[in-house]
């Protein structure tokens, strides 16, 4: 069975040259991958690998949560490849995560989510996180309290708070992932919600969020109005 390779595809189509012409936003996720890859293997090409990898683990997200021994146990991956691979998701990851020079600035839940989801959204344990934000909701820091099998009747609103006062920041937003993938808030994470804004009155720290995140999709409890009945 013969097959073609990249080099022998138009130099329209192939993922390189694509890049070069229309810049990195106008390639699929298979394409750019086929890129980090560089070379396929016997009887397979560069593109037709990554669209199988990418189908093994059902797309990026499942690809995001492979260990290294998983990667480097598929066809025409091994050690190198797979630390490519994970290479580059990693750089992706520290980029959304980082804090810019002038502090990520937080206007609306889908600003907080894009600097959240990076770290939270494909992960396999639950994590809570707190952003730390000063008077004009910029984030000066985050923390995650909790890893593990969450109950979050079993976060301690002052350890949350503490870390605030600590900071002397203005506002909080708690964010906490979900591993199914399904971001639809527990009754849980309603009375969660209700009781961290209620000491934040107390304490004068706004609580301006609780996100609740999936894979590549979060749930704002304010925009629901889910526990900030009253703020």
């Amino acid at each position: 069975m013969t097959y073609i390779t990249v080099k022998e595809m138009p130099p329209e189509e192939r993922p390189r040259e694509r890049l070069m012409r229309a810049g990195p936003q106008a390639l699929s996720t298979a394409e750019l991958l086929a890129i980090i890859l560089r070379v396929g293997v016997g009887g397979e090409n560069v593109l037709t690998l990554a669209q199988r990898l990418l189908a093994s683990f059902e797309g990026l997200a499942g690809l995001a949560r492979a260990e290294f021994s998983q990667l480097a146990s598929v066809r025409g991956l091994g050690t190198a490849k797979s630390a490519q691979i994970l290479a580059a998701l990693e750089l992706g990851r520290r980029l959304m995560a980082e804090n810019p020079g002038e502090r990520w600035q937080i206007r609306a839940p889908s600003d907080a989510a894009h600097l959240l989801m990076p770290k939270l959204g494909f992960q396999e344990q639950e994590h809570f996180t707190v952003l730390f934000l000063d008077t004009r909701n910029r984030v000066i820091d985050q923390e995650t309290l909790y890893v593990g099998s969450l109950n979050t009747s079993l976060v301690r609103i002052a350890e949350v708070f503490r870390s605030a006062v600590r900071r002397n920041c203005a506002a909080v937003i708690v964010a906490h992932n979900h591993p199914s993938g399904d971001p639809s808030p527990s009754p849980e994470d309603v009375a969660l919600t209700r009781r961290l804004v209620d000491a934040g009155k107390l304490l004068e720290i706004e609580v301006l969020d609780h996100l609740v995140i999936g894979n590549n999709r979060y749930v704002s409890l304010r925009e629901r109005a889910l526990g900030f009945e009253s703020a």
